[in-house]
C-alpha cells in the first residue's frame, strides 16, 4: 500500500494531529458485498452451507469470522482463518462492482477527507475492523483513500479488540514520522460505541458520528468527547478535526 508523503511538524501553524477513520458506518455504507463475500469465502474453504452473518458493527473481521465459524459449527477455527481471510478478500474484490451500485459515501466525507489533507500538519489513516484488502477494496471502489496513510493503519485481521488497533496505529505513525503525538491530538473517528471505547482506553479523543446504527445520544453517553450527526458540516467539521477551531462547541446537530 502506498503512503503520502511524510509530514513534518509545523510548530507554527499547529501541532502534528493523527486521525484514525473507522470505515463502514462512518465514511461509507457499502450495501451486501461484505456479506456475500464472506458466504462464498466460508463455503468454499469448509463445504458447510452458509446461514448467517454475524451482527458486524464496530467489530473486527478477526472477531466476526471467529464467530461465524463457531454458530456454523466449526469451533476449532483457528487453522481455517489466515485462508478464510484470503479468500475473503478475493471474494470481495470480484464484487467491487457491486459496492459501487449499492453502496454510498456518506454526506460531506469526501470533501471532509479533501479538507483535512490541505492541512500540512494532519495525518490521516486507518482504524477499522476490516482487514487491510478489505479496507482497500471498500474504499476504492466509491472513490476514496487518496491522503489516507494506509501503511500506519490498525487493522482488525489479527485483533479483537478495537484498542490494540488504536494503539498499533499510533505506535506505528509515531516511527514512521518520528513524532510522539499528544493524546489530545489523536482522534478515533468512528459510529460505534467499539470506536469510542477503544479511543477512551488509550486516553485519546473519541469523536462519535451517528451516521451508523448508533445515535448520537449513545455515543456521548459512551464517552465520546466530540459527537456529529454527520460530517455534512464541512467547514466547521474540518476545523474542529484539523483542531483550528478548539472553542468550537463538542456536538454537531
Amino acid at each position: 500500500m502506498t503512503a503520502p508523503a511524510s509530514v513534518p511538524p509545523d510548530p507554527v501553524a499547529a501541532a502534528p494531529r493523527l486521525l484514525m477513520w473507522d470505515i463502514d458506518g462512518t465514511l461509507v455504507h457499502t450495501g451486501a458485498a461484505a456479506k456475500l463475500a464472506y458466504a462464498e469465502a466460508f463455503t468454499a474453504l469448509t463445504g458447510v452451507a452458509w446461514q448467517r452473518m454475524p451482527h458486524s458493527a464496530g467489530r473486527t473481521d478477526r472477531d466476526l469470522a471467529a464467530e461465524a465459524f463457531v454458530t456454523h459449527g466449526v469451533a476449532d477455527y483457528e487453522p481455517y482463518l489466515e485462508e478464510f481471510f484470503h479468500r475473503y478478500a478475493a471474494a470481495l474484490a470480484a464484487r467491487r462492482h457491486l459496492i459501487a451500485e449499492q453502496g454510498r459515501v456518506l454526506p460531506g466525507v469526501g470533501a471532509v477527507l479533501a479538507g483535512l489533507a490541505g492541512h500540512p500538519h494532519v495525518i490521516q489513516t486507518l482504524v477499522t475492523g476490516n482487514i487491510p484488502s478489505a479496507a482497500v477494496h471498500k474504499l476504492a471502489a466509491l472513490g476514496l483513500g487518496a491522503g489516507l496513510d494506509l501503511d500506519i493503519g490498525g487493522y482488525g485481521r489479527h485483533n479483537t479488540v478495537r484498542a490494540d488497533l488504536v494503539r498499533q496505529c499510533r505506535d506505528l505513525a509515531e516511527a514512521k514520522y518520528g513524532h510522539r503525538f499528544a493524546p489530545a491530538d489523536i482522534l478515533v473517528i468512528g459510529d460505534t460505541v467499539h470506536d469510542v471505547a477503544g479511543a477512551l482506553a488509550n486516553g485519546v479523543t473519541a469523536v462519535g458520528v451517528a451516521t451508523g446504527t448508533t445515535s448520537a445520544a449513545d455515543l456521548a453517553e459512551a464517552g465520546a468527547q466530540i459527537v456529529l450527526t454527520d460530517l455534512g458540516a464541512v467547514e466547521p467539521v474540518v476545523r474542529i478535526l484539523a483542531g483550528t477551531d478548539r472553542e468550537a462547541a463538542p456536538s454537531i446537530a
